[in-house]
């Protein structure tokens, strides 16, 4: 399997598992599994070029992958966050760091600190481990983002659950600003990256 191959069967396991596997005909439980067998079948099917595909082609593709977006157990494979069908996603609560982040336009720090973090149009908040990770994750779609700091312990000591997804990924459902903090702009990791990416856009 070539790097395009493993790139373009990557989107369809994304569209398939987090948004639509009605595309491929592929049955999903609640919890968001689906057999790799079938889905390379459907796949092979409706994209003919991909005749050679077998289920241990996702297996590959879910170990290789850095984030941990993708689960698999026996024959069965999910993907771990970013769903924007709803599921009952099965998913550990433990070793939850003490804190989270989260990125956002820098004009919505002062509703998401009176009202809180909400999930928008996807089932779950997504969070991240670091606040280098947050930036990477807020930079996609905003030029320079703002992080939000979740005091994990506090929120889960008062009922709040926090999931561990990917390798470096956590969801909730929402986040109450009580336990919400704005990382200062002049925090030495949020200097470093931007110093960073104003060098990479110079270039």
């Amino acid at each position: 399997m070539s790097d395009r191959e493993a790139q373009s069967l990557g989107r369809i396991l994304a569209l398939v598992l987090r948004h639509a596997p009605e595309k491929f005909g592929v049955d999903m439980d609640i919890n968001g599994w689906v057999n790799t067998r079938e889905l390379s079948d459907a796949i092979s099917n409706q994209r003919r070029h991909y005749h050679w595909l077998r289920g241990w082609h996702f297996e590959a593709i879910a170990n290789s992958d850095e984030k941990g977006r993708y689960q698999v157990e026996g024959e069965m494979i999910r993907a771990t966050y970013g769903h924007s069908i709803e599921l009952e996603l099965d998913l550990p609560t433990d070793d939850i760091p003490e804190a989270l982040y989260w990125p956002c336009e820098p004009d919505q720090v002062p509703t998401i600190m009176e009202l809180g973090i909400t999930a928008g149009d996807r089932q779950h908040v997504h969070l991240s481990k670091t606040i280098n990770k947050a930036m990477e994750a807020g930079h996609v779609r905003i030029d320079r983002p703002a992080i939000i700091e979740v005091d994990t312990t506090r929120a889960i000591a008062d009922g709040n659950t926090i999931f561990r997804a990917g390798k470096s990924v956590f969801l909730t459902t929402d986040m109450p600003s009580d336990y919400l903090y704005k990382v200062e702009d002049d925090d030495p990791v949020i200097v470093e990256i931007i110093a960073k990416w104003e060098a990479e856009e110079e270039e």
